[in-house]
C-alpha cells in the first residue's frame, strides 16, 4: 500500500481497536435510548477485541499469563452473546433503530473500509508461524501415510485440502521472522501458488459474506439499509481486520450466510451448509437445528442439497488422493473421526491452568443444547433460524480444541444481522416455501364413509 499511498503505514491492531471502537459507537450507538438491546449488543462486540489482542500478545511473548487471560475475556463475552441468541426469539418488541449515518455515507465507508482490508490481504506477506500448517499437510501431497496418520489429531477436523493454504493474518502486533525458503525452488514455487490460491478465496469469502448480509437485508428484512448497516460493523470490527486474511474463518462464514440468504431454496441451502461441513467439519451441528426448520417443509430438497455436496467433497478427496491409504485418512479428517481425548489440544485448553477432562462435559452440554433446539422452539421462522444458527456456531467454540474462540467470522455475520433485523415470525416453512417435489398423498375415506356423510 504504501507504493500506492505516499507514506501509508499499516495501522497497528490496538490502534484500529480505539478507533474503529469510537466510530462504531458514533454510527450505532442509540444516544437517545441509553439502555436499549442495541446499545448492549454494541457494547458487546467491542468488549471480544481486548481478549483477542491479548491472545496474539501473549502468543508473541511466550506469556500462557496474557493467553489464558484473553482466552477468558473472549469466552465469557462470548457465553453473553451465547445467551442472548437463545433467548433472542422472546424478544418479540423489536422496534426499528437504524444508524445514525444515511445509506450513502454507510456505503461510502463500506466500500473504503473493504478497499483497504482487502489490499491488506493483497499485500501481506505469510510468516514463518503462518506456514507452520501448511508445511504440515503439503507432506500428503507425496503419499506419506505416516504423515497422514496424525494430522487429523494436529490439525483438527476439516477438508484436508484447505489446509494446505497459508493462514494470513493481515494485521500482527507484532511481526515474527518471515519465511527463508525461496521463490527458485520447487517448495518456493508451490507455496506461491497455495498463497496466491488462499489469497483470491479469502478475498472471494469476505466479499460473499459483505453482498450476503446486504442481501438479507434487502430481500428478508424489506430493509436494505439494515443488511448495509450490519456489514459496515463487520468490516469495523478488529477481529476482521486482523483474520481478513484467514480462509478458514471467511469460507465458512460466506456459505453459511449465503445458505441463509437462499432458504427459501431449501436445495440450495443444504448445498451450501453441506459445503461448510465438508470444509470446516463444526457446521455440521447445524443440521438438526435446519432439519428441524424444513420438516414440515422442504426437508428432502434440503436432505439432498447436503448430501450433493458432501458427495462432491468426497469425489475430490478421491481424484487428489495419492493412495488409498491416505484418502481414508483424509476421509477421516473430513467427518472428524476421533475421539476427543485422543485430538492435540491447542489455544485455551492446551494452557496449563486448564485440565482438558472438563472439555468433556463441556461437549456433552452442547450435544444437550443441540438436541434442545432441534425440539423447541417448535414451529421456528426466520428469526428463529438465525438466532439458533448462531448459538450453535457460538457454543462449539467452547469445546473446539484447536484455538477455540477465535473462529469468528463463522457466527459473526449471522449475529450481527439478529442484532438488526426486524420481527419475522411469519417466515415459517409452511407460507415461505413452494411445494414438495412429490408431495404425499392424503388417504381418502372409504366409498361408504363418503355416501354416509
Amino acid at each position: 500500500m504504501s507504493d500506492i499511498l505516499f507514506h501509508y503505514y499499516r495501522v497497528n491492531p490496538t490502534t484500529w481497536f480505539y478507533l474503529s471502537s469510537l466510530l462504531s459507537i458514533a454510527l450505532f450507538f442509540k444516544f437517545n435510548r441509553l439502555w436499549s438491546m442495541r446499545n448492549l449488543d454494541l457494547l458487546g462486540l467491542i468488549l471480544l477485541a481486548p481478549g483477542l489482542l491479548a491472545v496474539e500478545y501473549g502468543g508473541y511473548k511466550a506469556s500462557t499469563a496474557a493467553q489464558h487471560l484473553g482466552f477468558i475475556w473472549i469466552f465469557a463475552v462470548s457465553a453473553a452473546f451465547l445467551v442472548r441468541m437463545l433467548f433472542d426469539s422472546l424478544m418479540v418488541r423489536r422496534p426499528l433503530l437504524e444508524p445514525n449515518l444515511t445509506v450513502g455515507g454507510l456505503v461510502f465507508l463500506g466500500i473504503s473500509l473493504l478497499v483497504f482490508l482487502l489490499a491488506n490481504v493483497i499485500t501481506t506477506r505469510p510468516q514463518r508461524d503462518d506456514l507452520a500448517g501448511a508445511k504440515s499437510a503439503s507432506r500428503l501431497e507425496a503419499g506419506d501415510a505416516e504423515v497422514d496418520v496424525g494430522q487429523l489429531e494436529r490439525l483438527g477436523p476439516g477438508y484436508p485440502l484447505l489446509f494446505l493454504l497459508p493462514q494470513i493474518s493481515t494485521q500482527r502486533i507484532f511481526t515474527p521472522d518471515a519465511d527463508a525458503s525461496g521463490a527458485d525452488s520447487p517448495e518456493g514455487a508451490q507455496r506461491i501458488v497455495h498463497e496466491t490460491t488462499a489469497r483470491v478465496m479469502a478475498i472471494l469469502s469476505q466479499l460473499a459474506i459483505v453482498a450476503g448480509m446486504v442481501v438479507i437485508g434487502w430481500r428478508h428484512f424489506g430493509n436494505a439499509r439494515l443488511g448495509i448497516a450490519a456489514a459496515v460493523l463487520y468490516l469495523l470490527l478488529p477481529y476482521t481486520a486482523i483474520m481478513t486474511g484467514r480462509v478458514d474463518h471467511a469460507l465458512p462464514g460466506s456459505l453459511i450466510i449465503w445458505a441463509i440468504a437462499c432458504y427459501r431454496r431449501p436445495l440450495i441451502s443444504g448445498f451450501l451448509l453441506g459445503l461448510a461441513s465438508g470444509t470446516i467439519y463444526y457446521p455440521i451441528f447445524l443440521l438438526p437445528l435446519w432439519c428441524s426448520f424444513y420438516w414440515e417443509r422442504g426437508i428432502r430438497r434440503f436432505a439432498l442439497g447436503i448430501a450433493s455436496a458432501l458427495i462432491l467433497l468426497v469425489v475430490a478427496l478421491w481424484f487428489t488422493s495419492p493412495n488409498a491409504a491416505v484418502f481414508v485418512g483424509q476421509l477421516r479428517q473430513m467427518f472428524g473421526w476421533i475421539f476427543p481425548n485422543e485430538v492435540s489440544l491447542e489455544g485455551f485448553w492446551s494452557l496449563p491452568a486448564n485440565d482438558a477432562v472438563f472439555r468433556l462435559p463441556v461437549l456433552v452440554a452442547y450435544i444437550a443444547l443441540i438436541a434442545t433446539l432441534a425440539i423447541w422452539p417448535s414451529p421456528k421462522n426466520m428469526g428463529t433460524l438465525m438466532s439458533c444458527t448462531a448459538a450453535v456456531l457460538l457454543g462449539c467454540q467452547f469445546w473446539k480444541a484447536h484455538n477455540g474462540g477465535l473462529f469468528m467470522a463463522w457466527y459473526m455475520p449471522v449475529l450481527l444481522l439478529v442484532v438488526f433485523r426486524p420481527n419475522l415470525e411469519n417466515r415459517v416453512a409452511l407460507t415461505v416455501l413452494d411445494a414438495e417435489w412429490f408431495p404425499k398423498k392424503r388417504r381418502q375415506p372409504p366409498p361408504a364413509l363418503v355416501d354416509a356423510a
